[in-house]
């Protein structure tokens, strides 16, 4: 296997969940990180964890809902590494409704941050990785594509749409690009809750969170290991859920 030592990564929606433990996880292999999410004081706050045990990381407030934010978290890399060897597009919403609810502006938000972030993402890298001639792109979507279910439609149809571009990319991108998509299960995060307005649907999910999640680590463990591989190894697709799981 390669080594994750020295690899530069970049990661959004890094300030928590499954974003800050990616990070804190691959510091601790050897990684330098490139933080990018809303919060500053929340990405500083984890590149502070990373850089007082050792490790190395910087950092910028982002959107992923403007281009030009996604652009300018590479420009970092870049100008403070050289280069940019991952990038994670993890940054994503969950407001939770059923489509009688006409949730029509929580829909656009959930299109705009899940899909159309993530494919800024990829815009954003991909002049930088065609120039190296190598590059890794980690997209998060999410078993709830995979399993259809009540209040989860639009949430689903943005993982799913992203997941078909995924896989348009990994056909398009030669020999050195490597794509992966990696589909977490119940995770013990707040975003199974965060953003969900209905307090029934709000209560249910946090109680199936109870039930049965497992740590984001656990994620974190599986992009470090598609990361890992032989130059010539892609891991396409990981598919990460409690055992419990329906």
């Amino acid at each position: 296997m390669m080594t994750i030592e020295n690899k530069i990564v970049a990661i959004t929606g890094a300030g928590r969940g499954i974003g800050r433990a990616t990070a804190i996880h691959l510091a601790a292999r050897g990684a330098r990180l490139v933080l990018g999410a809303r919060s500053e004081a929340e990405i500083a706050s984890v590149a502070g964890e990373i850089e007082a045990a050792g490790g190395e990381a910087v950092y910028r407030a982002i959107d992923v809902t403007r281009a030009v934010d996604l652009e300018d978290l590479v420009k970092l890399a870049c100008e403070r590494f050289g280069r940019l060897d991952v990038i994670i597009n993890n940054a994503g919403i969950g407001p939770l409704s059923r489509f009688k609810a006409l949730k029509v502006d929580e829909w656009d938000a959930m299109i705009d941050v899940n899909l159309k972030g993530a494919l800024y993402g990829i815009a954003a890298v991909l002049p930088v990785f065609t120039g190296q001639d190598s590059g890794h792109v980690i997209n998060v979507v999410s078993t709830a594509g995979l399993k259809i279910v009540p209040t989860m439609g639009v949430y689903a149809a943005t993982k799913n749409a992203l997941r078909t571009a995924t896989e348009g990319l990994r056909q398009e991108a030669g020999k050195n690009l490597r794509v992966t998509e990696i589909s977490p299960g119940f995770i013990d995060t707040t975003f199974a809750y965060a953003s969900i307005a209905d307090p029934d649907i709000r209560a249910a999910i946090v109680t199936r969170k109870e039930a049965l999640a497992i740590s984001p680590v656990a994620i974190a463990r599986a992009i470090a290991f598609a990361i890992e591989q032989p130059s010539d190894v892609e891991i396409g697709s990981i598919v990460v859920r409690p055992t419990a799981q329906d």
